[in-house]
């Protein structure tokens, strides 16, 4: 049994479609006037006796369609209509001439008008015109925004991929905390044990026990600094917003990276050297953002395609700037970032080097494109170097990789960085 007082559906409101703006723009008044009171009930009209007034409203408001009369005073509609177009090429502009010429309407045309219309013009005809070209500009609009839409939602996806496969990393990077926290637990574990076995044993501490519990104590209570260490570094990595600046020494990050590389599914037979920085510095980075940068590269020279490869990772402290007149783009090399490049010093350069079987030339200007991978099937996402792209950018950082066919890639990152004080280089 239906309800009668049951309340209708409300059908969905539809936004108002824009009438369309048509700018009239002729020096003789009588043309104007009359187009005017022709177009008036249809469109926003704008109205111009000469060229600089015409762009003055253009400036001002949007133009979806342009009568202009060719021979004008002040400004010829020609040069007219090449400054609209250069403003909003997809304008669409008819011309009005009572003296038509050859070269004129080809000047117009190349110009990329839509059409012209002589004067005196027939009302049926200019209102022809103007309505196609209504017509024409707002079905442009429309697959432009369909095509802006389209874009913003590929670049979602993309961006949501990427920070996937980064909170991925970084989970496998806490893993490895963890995995660092549990050796010095084991060592605390075993050395409780041995201590209530000893005590145990004995109803008062002499000499030598007494030495004995001191010692073990104080290899317990570095034990638990050791613990507290790391643990304090990477709660503070995870509060840490992008880019802020990381107070951990170049060295141990570089320590931590090394033991989470060794153990990485992609090293198998694959030989690792990681070389420490001579000169004491933290790189204004989050610490696990520069971990994953080294990672990313590391395992992407593991998968390189080479049955054995050797991946060396070494760095060094610049305190002069560079000089990007020498760095050029060629067949073998591609920097990136430079645009946004912070090329203050210090500066921390960083170098992952390997004897793979190279980038071919055709790959190097795709390479940081997300998705784009030459591996086998199932051996990559095609993220890792995107990855490590945008990380270098958020701290206005320089890539760069040199590659040659069989001969091996070098990627070399230059990184804003400080001086520790406070700390020995080791």
């Amino acid at each position: 049994m239906s309800d009668q007082n049951a309340i209708p559906a409300a059908e969905p409101v539809l936004a108002p479609r824009r009438r369309g703006t048509l700018l009239i723009v002729d020096d003789d008044d009588g043309p104007r006037e009359s187009l005017k009171m022709v177009f008036k009930g249809e469109y926003d009209l704008l109205l111009a006796s000469d060229g600089p007034t015409a762009i003055e409203l253009a400036r001002q408001q949007r133009v979806d369609v342009a009568l202009l009369d060719i021979r004008m005073g002040r400004m010829s509609g020609i040069d007219l209509l090449e400054k609209l177009k250069h403003m909003d090429p997809g304008m669409e502009v008819v011309m009005m001439t009572a003296f038509e010429t050859t070269d004129t309407l080809r000047k117009a045309i190349k110009l990329r008008a839509l059409d012209y219309i002589n004067k005196p013009f027939e009302l049926p005809v200019v209102r022809g015109l103007v309505g196609d070209a209504m017509q024409r500009r707002r079905l442009e609009s429309e697959m432009n925004s369909g095509a802006e839409k389209m874009d913003a939602l590929v670049a979602e996806l993309q961006d949501q991929r990427i920070e996937q496969q980064m909170a991925s990393t970084r989970g496998d990077i806490y893993a490895s905390i963890i995995h660092d926290i549990n050796g010095p637990l084991a060592v605390i574990s075993g050395f409780v044990q041995l201590l209530n076995h000893r005590v145990a044993r004995a109803k008062v501490l002499e000499n030598e026990d007494l030495e004995f519990v001191r010692q073990k104590l104080h290899t317990i209570s570095r034990q638990v600094g050791n613990c507290v260490e790391i643990s304090q570094r990477y709660l503070s990595f995870l509060r840490r917003k992008p880019g802020e600046i990381s107070r951990v020494s170049v060295n141990t990050l570089l320590n931590d990276f090394e033991h989470l590389a060794r153990v990485h599914p992609s090293r198998k037979d694959n030989e690792l050297v990681v070389n420490p920085v001579s000169v004491a510095c933290t790189p204004r980075m989050n610490g696990t953002d520069f971990i994953q940068l080294l990672l990313n590269l590391t395992t992407n020279a593991f998968q390189s395609g080479k049955a054995v490869c050797r991946v060396e990772v070494s760095g060094e402290l610049l305190s002069n700037p560079l000089d990007l007149t020498a760095i050029k783009d060629s067949d073998e090399e591609r920097s990136m970032n430079m645009e946004s490049f912070d090329n203050t010093p210090p500066l921390l350069r960083l170098v992952v080097r390997d004897n793979g079987g190279g980038i071919p030339s055709e790959y190097l200007t795709k390479i940081f494109q997300p998705y784009f991978t030459s591996k086998a099937p199932k051996q990559g996402t095609g993220l890792g170097l995107s990855i490590v792209l945008r990380l270098i950018k958020e701290v206005n950082g320089l890539l760069h990789v040199r590659s040659s066919l069989r001969m091996g890639t070098v990627f070399t990152l230059h990184i804003p960085a400080d001086l520790r004080q406070d700390a020995p280089a080791g």
